[in-house]
């Protein structure tokens, strides 16, 4: 007997059942977290989905399309993972982008990637202990500062004590 129920257009939600239920689908037994969905993947690295769509609209990140749908594998989820380290540490998107390539398609150009990762953060602590000296004699400034304006305060004060 055919179902007569009357169907409605899909709602944002069931969109989000279907790609879990596409998701859980695709992954094979022995390894439960081989895919992911987009929301799924945003959780699970701690970013949000509008992040990720960033950096697939940059090409930075290829998943899968199942319809309208995302599907990341692993490869996806480790480049994004190499992305949010990049930038917490100021990588440019031309950079990150450098550095992905680098990879290759079956992992030939790793030890370029760790010779620039090398250089880069090289880089970075060099720049970083410049700004750790500036902070350092701005400290050393302020202290000077605060200590000569108290013992100036002390000073007037204790004079206007003498003329009371």
């Amino acid at each position: 007997m055919p179902d007569r129920r009357k169907r409605s257009a899909p709602s944002p939600s069931r969109s989000a059942d279907d790609t879990a239920g596409f998701v859980d689908a695709h992954r094979d037994a022995d390894a439960r977290e081989a895919v992911w969905g987009i929301g799924e993947l945003a959780e699970a690295l701690g970013t949000t989905t509008r992040a990720i769509r960033f950096y697939e609209e940059k090409g930075l990140l290829t998943p899968r399309r199942v319809g309208q749908n995302r599907v990341y594998t692993r490869r996806e989820r480790a480049r994004l993972q190499l992305i949010l380290r990049g930038k917490s540490l100021g990588l440019t998107l031309r950079e990150l982008r450098h550095y992905l390539d680098l990879y290759g398609k079956q992992g030939e150009g790793r030890s370029k990637q760790l010779e620039l990762a090398i250089a880069r953060s090289e880089q970075m602590i060099a720049e970083l202990r410049e700004r750790r000296a500036a902070l350092d004699r701005t400290l050393d400034e302020l202290e000077l500062i605060r200590r000569v304006s108290r013992e100036r305060l002390a000073e007037l004060q204790g004079a206007k004590q003498r003329d009371a």
